[in-house]
């Protein structure tokens, strides 16, 4: 089985040309490693996918939040669609190990930047818009991002809310701890914790310090709130 044909059968769609899933998968690294013609890349595919999950997501939350003014429906699409939350919803469907990547970026972990995950993500609702039409994309929206809302807004404001739960009932402040930075200049690694006083509640890494401390405040949440 090749590994489209393997990521079809995840994803449940069914490609009529595949030629498109190939280039949703490929980054411009691969493409320019292997001198491949000019717009080979997924690049124009995502800004295609962006736009079919905006207005997917906005009718979704449209039709189930009927109570949100219109401020509240535009913060909880951005917590839906911000590249932390798209590429936590590639994990379900290991896009990571069907992406096409320059040797490069695929050494110093391509496959687990949240920017490439999120990208790709993208650029497969427009392949899939592209080769299928709009019932399809929807339908994978739906099925892949459209789920466990409430967690996402969660781990999108997971900042804000950590210092609101933390300030509510604990005496000890929230802080951040830096635990470990890896890698060169260009492409560096942090893993953070998040701390109240000495007493460390969650963990978290990414590719900037805020990214890392995102992760973390999202895990101490998940810790904590069931608690409160």
């Amino acid at each position: 089985m090749s590994n489209l044909t393997e990521l079809e059968e995840v994803i449940g769609y069914e490609f009529k040309q595949k030629g498109l899933l190939r280039q949703a998968l490929t980054h411009s690294s691969f493409a320019n490693e292997k001198h491949m013609k000019k717009l080979s890349d997924n690049e124009r595919l995502e800004f295609l996918g962006d736009a079919v999950l905006e207005v997917v997501s906005s009718e979704f939350l449209f039709q189930h939040y009927p109570k949100l003014p219109e401020g509240d429906l535009t913060k909880l699409r951005a917590s839906i669609v911000c590249e932390p939350t798209l590429a936590m919803c590639t994990r379900e469907i290991k896009l990571g190990k069907y992406l096409y990547l320059g040797k490069g970026e695929n050494q110093t972990g391509g496959r687990t930047r949240k920017s490439i995950l999120s990208d790709a993500l993208e650029a497969v609702i427009g392949a899939i818009y592209l080769d299928g039409g709009f019932e399809p994309a929807q339908a994978f929206i739906h099925r892949f991002i459209l789920t466990d809302i409430e967690h996402k807004k969660l781990f999108y404001d997971s900042k804000t809310i950590l210092q609101e739960v933390v300030q509510g009932s604990y005496d000890e402040p929230l802080h951040y701890v830096l635990l470990a930075e890896e890698g060169p200049d260009h492409d560096k690694s942090f893993r953070v914790a998040a701390q109240i006083g000495d007493k460390r509640i969650g963990e978290g890494s990414g590719h900037t310090k805020k990214a890392a401390e995102q992760e973390a405040a999202y895990q101490a949440l998940l810790i904590l709130k069931p608690k409160l």
